[in-house]
């Protein structure tokens, strides 16, 4: 409990370190103002400014030490940041004293050498600053690599990515990057290079090949946004569900390498709508919405309250149930792949927030269309994923009469011809995922009948 007071004491230092800041600055402006005439009366708030920037920096020095105890920052940067903050305070309270009468009584400074102390001072506050900023932002925020850096063009197809190059590096970059770079390894891990990733943290290696539920970067980014451990921590925006499918494909599928284009890659046309849309190359794939897909135009029939106590169940029944929105409430469920759960231990919690479910992964857990028949209830759902589940063509009865469902993922089911015939009859649908199915190799077949005949 004490730690936790004085982790949350240490988070007021970007707070307070802004005050001595501002009084330093002002006793150095008013100092140089005072060479002048018109603002020679300024000189005397100069000793005034000082305490004040003398106090508030030794509070800033306290505040700051409380939050170097969280670790996780560069040591060196560290240290220099530290010893630049005391000196700094030091040298303001001595200053300071310079200016009282009982130190004048022993030694008076010259206004000359007082303004050469006081421009010294504000030099050494800009090195302190300096290294805030490289503990905050990563020490090379401010350097000649970030002026000299240059983006990647953009691959002109979504074939020609690079897997690790162009699409998951940035995301990491953008989502992870603040807190897990050089100067500040929050779990002693980097973010920088897939190296990195591989070698891990505290918690062990970030990313392992082809298992993405033994790799932490996943299992945090897929936790609940309440959880202590969910990343990006502290508010920071997550990622999205297009960026975390993508993320999962990478670490699943394309073994976590780097240098590869996704032609290159096996088993890449589940993915490919995700990162055409991720890199905005249009077309078709490009459809395939994230996150930001909550911010089309909402559909009226969703509730505006859900059941949290049925989501705090569904939660301990180890479901990842994600709140989309609060007003209407919009819930991303997800069973995860092998879970082994009964859909007859859940239906019920389901039921009381089926109107709110708008996207439902249910994925890889051996289930079969007698399971799936509470999908009826789900009137507003618009997204579904039920590949690598034994489903057969019944499905589409569940699916035809949901009047908002978009997109429906059927990769590696039973399904055949019969169960795309049968969704046609709902106009709302308006993507089909089928690989490696019945359906998909028909459709291939008449393809090539049709080639060959031309």
């Amino acid at each position: 409990m004490l730690l936790n007071i004085f982790t949350f004491a240490g988070r007021l230092h970007p707070l307070i370190v802004h005050l001595p800041i501002g009084f330093l600055l002002l006793a150095v402006l008013f100092d140089v103002l005072g060479y002048t005439k018109k603002y020679a009366h300024l000189r005397s708030a100069v000793p005034l400014t000082l305490l004040a920037g003398f106090v508030m920096a030794v509070l800033a020095c306290v505040f700051g030490y409380l939050l170097s105890l969280g670790g996780d920052y560069n040591r060196i940067t560290l240290k220099h940041h530290k010893v630049a903050g005391i000196a700094l305070a030091v040298i303001a309270g001595v200053l300071y004293l310079l200016t009282t009468r009982r130190f004048k009584a022993v030694f008076t400074a010259t206004p000359v050498l007082f303004s050469v102390l006081l421009a010294g001072l504000f030099g050494l506050m800009g090195y302190a600053g300096h290294q805030g900023g490289n503990l905050t932002h990563g020490n090379d925020y401010l350097s000649l690599a970030v002026l000299t850096h240059r983006e990647r063009p953009k691959p002109a197809s979504v074939a020609q990515a690079m897997i690790y190059e162009d699409v998951v590096h940035p995301i990491l970059e953008q989502k992870c990057g603040q807190c897990h770079r050089r100067g500040k390894l929050k779990g002693k891990l980097s973010m920088e290079d897939l190296q990195h990733l591989l070698k891990g943290g505290k918690s062990g290696p970030a990313v392992v090949p082809g298992k993405p539920d033994e790799s932490e970067l996943y299992k945090r980014i897929t936790l609940d946004p309440a959880h202590e451990k969910f990343m990006p921590a502290d508010g920071k925006p997550p990622l999205t569900k297009k960026e975390v499918e993508i993320i999962h494909w990478w670490i699943a599928k394309a073994m976590a390498t780097a240098g590869k284009q996704l032609a290159q890659l096996k088993d890449n046309a589940a993915i490919q709508p995700q990162v055409a849309a991720y890199l905005g190359l249009g077309g078709a794939a490009a459809e395939e919405e994230g996150a930001g897909s909550i911010e089309q135009h909402l559909n009226p029939d969703i509730p505006a309250n859900v059941d949290m106590g049925a989501v705090n169940s569904l939660r301990s029944k180890g479901l990842m149930v994600r709140i989309m929105l609060q007003h209407p409430a919009m819930l991303d469920v997800t069973l995860p792949a092998g879970s082994g759960k009964s859909i007859a231990d859940l239906k019920n919690d389901l039921a009381k927030v089926a109107k709110n479910i708008i996207w439902l992964n249910l994925s890889d857990n051996n289930l079969t269309e007698n399971d799936l028949a509470f999908l009826d209830q789900l009137s507003n759902l618009e997204k579904l994923r039920l590949e690598k589940n034994p489903v057969a063509d019944g499905i589409s009865d569940h699916l035809v009469t949901l009047q908002h469902l978009e997109a429906v993922n059927l990769n590696e089911t039973k399904i055949s011809a019969v169960c795309l015939a049968r969704l046609e009859k709902n106009p709302a649908i308006k993507r089909v995922y089928t690989w490696k199915t019945a359906a998909a190799a028909k459709a291939n077949a008449n393809t090539e009948t049709a080639s060959i005949t031309n």
